[in-house]
């Protein structure tokens, strides 16, 4: 059993680890995550002091199912491409989009949390891990682009970012490939004050910084980098619907009001960019 004594931001994977193991351990699972569920079962952890429901573990796997296909349908297209999987923590998404031969794939996150990946997963071809914070600048010079297009996925990571750390990381990551997409989750300034009250990420003692109220905004101060897609949290697509019934009816009843309440629909949603 791997003892497991990480803090504020770092802690935070294990909320996200544990959603995905135990979903996946659901009968209707969506994401199917073996390896985040056998990683479980080897971490020496009190996972019940987080208080993580169905409704969230739902949640945060339809969050990373679509990354997942955002991934594949890029690497379907770019089957020798550049992978950045930033704050990757213990997410398991290499070995469950299993990418092919070709492809580059780098999971960055800080020295400790690599160090307990490497314990946990295997090896495999192709794929490398940084032990750095994502916001020193001198991690990414050590990857040659190589004329290599690049898909940089950061999943649960940017709104612990500084207010002055998340653009110039956008700016540095566009800058650093020919040509690609940058994919990751935001939310508004509601969103972090609801993130800031859930249990969960209390207990860890982390605290969210970055908001992001308009898609748009990117755009206009890192210009290379155009919008592709915006999907909010608790959007009409049919995708959600289907999952959002496997949710508590208390759940069920409230996600209407954000809908209809643009505010509050756009607490939370995953952004997709293309540079």
């Amino acid at each position: 059993m791997e003892k497991v004594s990480l803090s504020q931001e770092k802690a935070t994977l294990l909320i996200t680890l544990y959603a995905k193991g135990e979903e996946s351990r659901l009968p209707d699972s969506l994401l199917q995550d073996r390896f985040a569920a056998s990683a479980l079962d080897r971490i020496d952890y009190d996972f019940s002091r987080l208080g993580i429901n169905r409704d969230l573990m739902i949640g945060l796997a339809m969050r990373a199912h679509i990354l997942d296909n955002w991934a594949r349908a890029f690497l379907a297209f770019h089957p020798e491409a550049i992978v950045l999987h930033l704050g990757c923590g213990l997410d398991s998404r290499v070995f469950r989009i299993d990418p092919p031969a070709g492809v580059r794939w780098f999971d960055v996150d800080y020295p400790e949390v690599i160090e307990l990946r490497r314990r946990l997963y295997p090896e495999r071809a192709g794929y490398q891990l940084i032990g750095t914070s994502v916001t020193d600048p001198a991690w990414l010079a050590t990857i040659m682009p190589e004329g290599r297009p690049a898909l940089i996925i950061a999943e649960g990571m940017f709104p612990y970012l500084q207010a002055d750390e998340a653009i110039p990381l956008l700016a540095r990551l566009a800058g650093h490939f020919p040509s690609g997409e940058i994919a990751f989750d935001a939310y508004n300034r509601l969103g972090l004050r609801l993130i800031r009250k859930q249990h969960s990420v209390r207990v860890t003692g982390a605290q969210v910084h970055w908001s992001l109220d308009d898609a748009h905004e990117i755009e206009r101060q890192v210009p290379r980098l155009k919008l592709m897609q915006e999907l909010l949290s608790y959007g009409r697509q049919g995708y959600h619907a289907a999952q959002i019934a496997r949710m508590s009816l208390s759940a069920r009843l409230v996600i209407p009001f954000f809908r209809a309440i643009p505010a509050l629909g756009r607490i939370g949603r995953l952004l997709r960019y293309r540079f």
